[in-house]
């Protein structure tokens, strides 16, 4: 059940997700910058940091920033077929300048189209490659006319940087919980605009209380961005980081998706299936040979942060991915919402996780304490069954986690109880 605060959050973020929708996002470029300063005034404390071009990070380069200010192309008889002004998805992402006539025959080469969605605009890049080329629905391009075109690309390519946002909340001891979006698609509602727009709730919503650990969120260009962010700060990471989120594609109202960290075994992902198998039991589990995102970054061998994936559908498993049908209307207040919650217990039940001991030896009388119905009958058991199973597994190995799977009840039933029993010194917390 989703509660009612993250039900008005869902209709606050699909609200920015609306406003950041029209901006064309890539690696590079002012777009980028623009939705990190929106995104900065919804969070003050995010800082915005620039990685010149040609800058090296592992095995990877950063590269030239691109920008654009316009793009058509002009049929025989000078009608426009696309317009980047439309729709931001009609130009390949960093494609060149160009402004040149040229037959149907040779265009061909330079567009892209889905034959089994004849009326999506897919989404095309070259980002390594210098190249060129229009994107348009299936159905128009069945339509060109033969002829003479104008190509015109009004785009640069040139030394610039790569820009990303940080935000550290700094919480009782510096060991971090990690939490990574990206912000590099243009026009996409689900696979770009759910991730940064959900980020940005929790990040508001981590400030709000107490905190055990600190957080850091950072929004990034996907895979060259979060290899740039990992190769400046690995031995921070590595020494600080017990968990993490890697959030994408988390606005639709379809299922939710789950993909482990590389090692399968951290605590963010024993927390992401114990909190999915209680509030979404036919959630779909994936392997991380199905991975394709930034976990693919942040589990690489040497790195091996734990980090896992909370999704609603996976990026590359819905229809609408990568085209102009990831829109506004796939992504919803209430998928956006739901997402935010689950991704809010997980965060909950990190921060309260540890392992617990009774602090009697045998089995402790709870009656003496107002813990258990003076009168012996089977409802009275049954009330306090929970309690009672849980106080036999507190034995100072398990974990809160752990102890949940065990008995099988949703950990978060087990937080009032461990507080009762600690009012009462029945119980003492063991730190992980």
């Amino acid at each position: 059940m989703i509660r009612d605060d993250a039900l008005e959050a869902g209709y606050e973020m699909h609200d920015l997700a609306r406003r950041l929708f029209p901006i064309c996002r890539s690696l590079t470029g002012e777009g980028t910058r623009e939705t990190l300063r929106i995104l900065q005034n919804e969070l003050p404390r995010l800082t915005i940091h620039e990685i010149p071009t040609g800058t090296k990070a592992f095995d990877w380069t950063v590269p030239d920033e691109w920008n654009i200010n316009s793009g058509k192309l002009i049929d025989p008889n000078g009608n426009a077929v696309v317009d980047f002004k439309e729709c931001n998805l009609h130009v390949v992402g960093y494609s060149e300048a160009v402004d040149r006539i040229i037959s149907l025959e040779e265009l061909q080469m330079h567009l892209h189209s889905l034959p089994d969605l004849v009326e999506a605009v897919p989404y095309v890049t070259s980002y390594y490659r210098r190249s060129w080329g229009f994107c348009l629905s299936h159905r128009k391009r069945e339509s060109l006319l033969e002829g003479n075109y104008h190509a015109f690309i009004d785009s640069t390519l040139a030394p610039g940087s790569l820009s990303y946002g940080e935000l550290l909340i700094p919480g009782e001891t510096e060991q971090e919980i990690f939490l990574s979006t990206y912000v590099c698609h243009p026009s996409m509602a689900n696979n770009e605009l759910s991730g940064p727009v959900v980020a940005t709730w929790l990040a508001k919503w981590v400030s709000r209380f107490p905190r055990r650990y600190s957080y850091r969120f950072v929004f990034v260009p996907e895979t060259i961005g979060s290899i740039c962010y990992t190769s400046l700060n690995l031995p921070e990471l590595k020494q600080r980081v017990i968990a993490g989120f890697n959030i994408s594609c988390v606005g639709d109202d379809r299922c939710y998706s789950y993909l482990p960290s590389r090692a399968g075994n951290s605590i963010a992902d024993r927390v992401a299936q114990h909190i999915l198998d209680h509030s979404a039991p036919g959630y779909r589990r994936y392997s991380f040979l199905d991975r394709g995102s930034d976990e693919r970054q942040y589990c690489a061998p040497g790195i091996d942060l734990p980090v896992a994936s909370v999704m609603r559908s996976k990026y590359g498993d819905y229809p609408e991915y990568h085209t102009s049908l990831d829109d506004l209307s796939l992504v919803t207040p209430t998928g956006l919402a739901g997402s935010y919650e689950v991704l809010r217990r997980c965060l909950e039940e990190i921060e309260y996780n540890d392992r617990w001991k009774v602090t009697v030896l045998g089995h402790p009388q709870l009656g003496k304490r107002g813990l258990y119905p003076n009168t012996s009958t089977r409802a009275a058991h049954d009330a306090v069954k929970t309690m009672m199973d849980f106080i036999a597994y507190c034995d100072g190995e398990q974990d809160l986690v752990g102890i949940a799977n065990t008995i099988g009840v949703p950990v978060w039933e087990l937080q009032p109880i461990s507080q009762l029993l600690v009012q009462h010194g029945l119980l003492e917390r063991i730190s992980l």
